[in-house]
């Protein structure tokens, strides 16, 4: 039995983890945290780069699968240049789906608040 891993969406996956905790939690980190942002961020950067699948036969971990696949298969970037790139495309999407969607993030994200649990009601 032969298992098709998608290494890009893997990695992908980790690296808007590692950008979105360099964002503060209000209202980024929050606004990230609802599915359809989520998915969304995640589309908008799979969407620009290509994606590395790699088929493993039964047994092999992923990360043996990745391991292997990496080495032989000859990327046009540096890992280093390739991570940056990555990232930089994910600061563009932050940005992008902020400004395309701001008000529904703003009135999402305000329905959350319950009136009286405010730090501005907690000391009278």
């Amino acid at each position: 039995m032969k298992t098709v891993v998608n290494l890009t969406q893997q990695s992908v996956l980790g690296e808007i983890e590692s950008v979105l905790d360099t964002y503060p939690y209000h209202p980024y980190q929050q606004a990230f945290a609802i599915p359809d942002l989520r998915q969304e961020l995640i589309a908008f950067v799979l969407s620009r780069i290509p994606c590395l699948f790699y088929t493993m036969s039964e047994g092999f971990s992923a990360a043996e699968a990745e391991k292997e696949c990496l080495l032989n298969y000859k990327l046009p970037r540096s890992p280093l240049e390739q991570q940056l790139h990555v990232q930089n495309l994910i600061h563009q999407g932050i940005y992008s789906i902020f400004q395309e969607k701001s008000d529904w993030i703003s009135h999402h994200l305000c329905e959350k608040v319950q009136p009286g649990l405010e730090p501005s009601h907690w000391f009278g």
